[in-house]
């Protein structure tokens, strides 16, 4: 079964959630999103500029209208919808996404590759937008 990275009602509370995935030195560090529309991106929780976590307290990734990610580091403003680095000193570079689905009961979860090493391609009714509460 895919890691279960958070609900949807974590997700509402700020508009983004960190997470992480794994054990170790070395565990994928990640962040979602949920756009206006009510769909959800992920992208690793690295920023493309400085290589260090985006977020300075947990799960606050976002600008105060949630509408961009921003780096707290050094303010550099990224797309919602593709991660692509809008302002700052980054501009033209991307956060790196992550494949995820939104399974039946509501909880967003990583999209493992298949023994081939291909990512799946989700359920179109799993990745269907999130109806907004």
């Amino acid at each position: 079964m895919s890691p279960a990275l958070c609900t949807l009602a974590e997700l509402a509370e700020y508009g983004s959630r960190g997470f992480r995935v794994g054990d170790g030195d070395w565990p994928l560090r990640g962040l979602a999103v949920q756009l206006p529309d009510g769909s959800v991106r992920a992208y690793e929780n690295t920023c493309p500029h400085a290589g260090h976590p985006l977020d300075l307290l947990p799960h606050r990734f976002l600008t105060a209208d949630r509408g961009h990610i921003v780096c707290a580091s050094h303010g550099a403003l990224f797309s919602l919808d593709t991660g692509l680095c809008v302002a700052g000193p980054c501009p033209g570079r991307m956060l790196r996404p992550l494949p995820v689905a939104v399974s039946s009961d509501g909880v967003l979860r990583l999209v493992l590759p298949d023994a081939n090493g291909d990512n799946p391609r989700p359920d179109p009714a799993r990745a269907a937008p999130v109806p907004r509460a």
